[in-house]
C-alpha cells in the first residue's frame, strides 16, 4: 500500500549488511582501494539519489501498463466482470462511443451493489451469500457498465509524475488510474502494483 507516501519516504536507506557489501565487493574484478566502509557509503548515496530520480523524475509513461482492458458503457456487467477475471484485474476504465474515459469500474463497485448495507469486504459478501437465500449478484442482473461506474474517471496524462500519481492515490482513495496521451486517448493504466514494483515504494529495500 502507498496510502502514507510521502517524498521523504524516497529518502529510506537500504537494509544491506556488512557481508552484503563483502560479498559485492568480491563481484568486483581486481583490486578496490576502498573500504567497506566507504563503499557502503557510496552505495546508499547512489541508492538514495536513484530513488529521488525515480520519486521526482519518473512519469506515467514510463511504469504504465500499456495492454489495458477496458470496456463500453454500455458493456452489460456480466461481460465487465468476466473480462476483470480472465484479465486478472480489480478494475477497468469505461470508454464512451467517442472513445473517451468516462469512468472507471472496479470490484469494490460490484460488492457496494450487492450489499444492502455497502459493504465493500468480499468474504462480508460471501458469508452473506451462504447465511442467506440466492445469488446476491441477482440485483445487478442485466445491468450494463454505466449503472456501476465511477464516473467521472480521475485520469492523469503521460507526463505526469509518479509521486503526483501516488499523491492521487492517497486523495482520491483509488487503486488504478487510467493513463491519456496528448490526444486524450486511453494509453494505458497505473496501478497500486506499478508503483509498488518502483524501489522507493518497497519499504527501502533494494
Amino acid at each position: 500500500m502507498v496510502e502514507r507516501l510521502t517524498a521523504d519516504q524516497g529518502k529510506t536507506a537500504p537494509d544491506i549488511s556488512d557481508e552484503d557489501i563483502y560479498e559485492a565487493m568480491k563481484e568486483i574484478p581486481g583490486y578496490l582501494d576502498i573500504t567497506p566502509g566507504d563503499f557502503k557509503e557510496v552505495y546508499v548515496l547512489a541508492y538514495r539519489q536513484a530513488q529521488e530520480r525515480l520519486l521526482h523524475r519518473a512519469t506515467a509513461k514510463e511504469i504504465m501498463t500499456r495492454e489495458v482492458a477496458w470496456v463500453r458503457v454500455d458493456t452489460p456487467l456480466q461481460e465487465v466482470a468476466e473480462l476483470m477475471a480472465q484479465r486478472g484485474v480489480s478494475g477497468v476504465p469505461v470508454l464512451d462511443g467517442a472513445n473517451r474515459v468516462v469512468g472507471v469500474i472496479s470490484e469494490k463497485d460490484f460488492l457496494k451493489r450487492m450489499s444492502s448495507q455497502g459493504i465493500t469486504n468480499f468474504m462480508a459478501v460471501v458469508a452473506g451469500c451462504l447465511r442467506d437465500k440466492g445469488c446476491k449478484a441477482v440485483g445487478i442482473r442485466g445491468r450494463q457498465a454505466d449503472d456501476l461506474m465511477n464516473s467521472p474517471a480521475v485520469t492523469v496524462r503521460e507526463d505526469t509524475p509518479v509521486l503526483e500519481i501516488a499523491r492521487l492515490f492517497k486523495e482520491k482513495a483509488i487503486n488504478r488510474v487510467p493513463v491519456l496521451d496528448a490526444q486524450g486517448r486511453l494509453a494505458g493504466i497505473v496501478s497500486r502494483g506499478d508503483l509498488l514494483n518502483l524501489a522507493p515504494f518497497r519499504g527501502g529495500k533494494a
